[in-house]
């Protein structure tokens, strides 16, 4: 029962009732129980969980007693002598609604089931951008903090932006130009070494992002010959230059190449527990020009408005391509002065560069001499990897689509987030993934749909941070793929929302409104390419906190290999904006047809303890 004020005077009293079990879960208790009587058998439940494609082998003696905790006060479950105890439909609704015992999506945490032996360049890999930041591009502190909470959710690409310190004699991890606050290296590298491998066995790639002075890079270069020594911990805590720090940080895990170039990339299973380095130019990220000083602020203004509440929505490819393909001579110009100088400041760099240094590199980066369209040629002797900005990648998309996925088949494309996201938000990542591009290098730090994207994405093959591309960005034969040609639906996808729970146990009886319960609906839609991207809704169900929607979607998919499920839950308000009350998104190739338990998370990721909804998964 909860009570309401009401213009300060009177009180409303709503009594807060759980919904019975839809009428779905009573005709598929129906037809598993014993001659559709009240109850229901160990082999009844059996024969239900083999028809929805799951394990047969579940130890059923364990399941039924977690579905008896379950119960609340629920009452126990029978028993008939001395078999497994019976369950009664309400016994299997609750079963049906934890998320625990009937996820939504086919493997968790941890269960590989990709192809791992092929080479880096075939699976999209969970990247970072400015790994060290704890906020926005321009102003928030720099802490190995944000290192470990990627790395634990399951980050591969850790990028680490190194500039000499104050005295111009050590290495600082900060974000150039800016006003953050530095972070030493050793503190990231030893982080890095601490939790690289807590969320997942595959191989972590270190970015450095190499904004050094020629003393400091040619002082870390001339100790690569002999880093292979060990010293102690004690020495580690010294100010050591940045090439000493990470072999010594690393040791035997720090993986490295016997050759000058690779012809092909090794795979993940073969690189499993070793980490990886790659370097590129020094200037990628951050063009201060005082030119354009003005429209960073304008758009980080812009951009802290759009980003209140929970996040403006994520534009679609088109929109992303039609922004920057607009003519605009200025950006031109700095695009092409940007390619310039990345060659020339490489070739710098690389002189240097100890011999020692460079054969420890594992993925070279690097921009040719050119226009971007040159920047995709491919060298059939050796594999590298390219560095676009999102807009970057755009322009290139709309007439270069097809040579986009070429280069990637072979080579690792990173994309990273334009000058002006300074509030540290994120761009539409299907822009990356529909060519192919493996490292889509998003800001962690923040919130918002684009991010919840990534989250979902990176659910699938056991949240391990690598998913296999599909077959079709390989091909070469009888076509490469093309982004922008027209597909026939491949798949449609049903989908039903029967009820939500679990806010009055996660959030107080007055959060969503003073004066009387909730008024929840959902949004439910497609995440993907243009033609399959598309956002639905309920109905709002008035003072509930168990609200039960009872409402079927149908979702037609030209690309279903790389689609997720998008799931949003608000409050609607009258007066105000609506409240936010939760999200998932889920990768459609792992979802479990069938009625299953989804559970939310709040905007920052992460999972609600209660809250979730009764869903319905169909293929067709």
């Amino acid at each position: 029962m909860g009570t309401y004020k009401c213009c300060l005077i009177f009180k409303r009293r709503f009594r807060w009732n759980d919904a019975p079990p839809p009428d779905d879960v009573r005709a598929l208790f129906a037809n598993h129980s014993a001659g559709g009587g009240p109850h229901m058998a160990a082999d009844g439940l059996r024969a239900y969980l083999q028809a929805t494609g799951q394990d047969g082998d579940v130890d059923m003696e364990r399941l039924v007693e977690q579905i008896r905790q379950l119960q609340g006060r629920g009452g126990r479950i029978p028993r008939v002598g001395r078999a497994l105890p019976l369950l009664t439909v309400d016994d299997f609704h609750r079963f049906l609604f934890s998320h625990e015992l009937n996820p939504p999506i086919r493997h968790g945490q941890g269960q590989v089931h990709h192809d791992m032996a092929a080479p880096l360049s075939h699976y999209f890999i969970y990247t970072g951008h400015n790994s060290y930041l704890t906020g926005n591009q321009l102003s928030s502190d720099c802490s190995d903090l944000p290192i470990t909470r990627a790395l634990q959710r399951g980050v591969r690409v850790i990028e680490l932006d190194m500039w000499p310190n104050s005295s111009k004699d050590d290495i600082s991890i900060l974000h150039g130009r800016t006003l953050t606050t530095p972070v030493s290296l050793l503190k990231c590298l030893l982080s890095i070494k601490q939790h690289a491998f807590e969320a997942s066995p595959y191989p972590v790639i270190i970015t450095l992002e190499d904004h050094l002075t020629p003393d400091l890079q040619d002082k870390a270069a001339k100790v690569w010959y002999n880093l292979l020594l060990s010293v102690s911990v004690s020495a580690l805590l010294a100010h050591l230059p940045m090439g000493q720090m990470v072999l010594e940080v690393f040791g035997d895990i720090l993986y490295y190449p016997d050759k000058d170039h690779l012809k092909e990339f090794p795979s993940p299973q073969d690189l499993k527990g070793r980490v990886l380095l790659s370097t590129k130019p020094p200037k990628e990220y951050l063009q201060a020009k005082d030119g354009n000083a003005a429209t960073i602020k304008e758009d980080a203004k812009a951009a802290a408005t759009d980003d209140a509440a929970w996040g403006k929505e994520v534009p679609d490819i088109h929109s992303e391509i039609h922004s920057a393909t607009k003519h605009d001579q200025r950006e031109d110009d700095d695009d092409t002065d940007e390619d310039e100088d990345d060659e020339e400041e490489e070739q710098k760099m690389q002189q240097h560069l100890a011999p020692q240094y460079k054969h420890l590199i594992t993925i070279k980066a690097g921009k040719p001499k050119g226009t971007l369209l040159d920047a995709l040629q491919s060298d059939p002797e050796k594999v590298r990897r390219l560095s676009l900005s999102e807009q970057q990648l755009a322009k290139l998309a709309d007439h270069h689509g097809t040579e986009i996925v070429r280069f990637t088949q072979r080579n690792l494309l990173r994309i990273y987030p334009k000058g002006t996201r300074v509030t540290s938000s994120n761009y539409n990542p299907f822009l990356g993934w529909v060519h192919g591009a493996q490292m889509v290098a998003f800001n962690m730090q923040g919130y918002g749909r684009a991010l919840w994207l990534m989250h979902g994405f990176y659910k699938a093959n056991g949240g391990c941070g690598y998913v296999k591309k599909p077959d079709f960005l390989m091909q070469i034969d009888p076509e490469v793929f093309d982004p922008k040609k027209s597909l026939s639906p491949k798949k449609t996808l049903k989908v039903k929302v029967y009820m939500g729970d679990g806010w009055r146990m996660d959030f107080t009886q007055t959060h969503f409104d003073q004066y009387s319960p909730p008024d929840f609906y959902a949004r439910v839609g497609i995440a993907g390419v243009p033609a399959d991207s598309v956002m639905k809704r309920t109905r709002a169900i008035e003072d509930n906190w168990v609200p039960v929607w009872e409402e079927d979607f149908t979702f037609k998919l030209t690309v279903p290999e790389i689609a997720l499920l998008r799931v949003e839950v608000h409050e609607y308000d009258m007066s105000e904006k609506d409240d936010f009350g939760g999200q998932t998104v889920l990768p459609v190739s792992e979802l479990i047809p069938g009625i299953r338990a989804v559970a939310l998370h709040d905007r920052k990721g992460i999972k609600l303890n209660n809250v979730k909804l009764l869903m319905r998964f169909e293929f067709e």
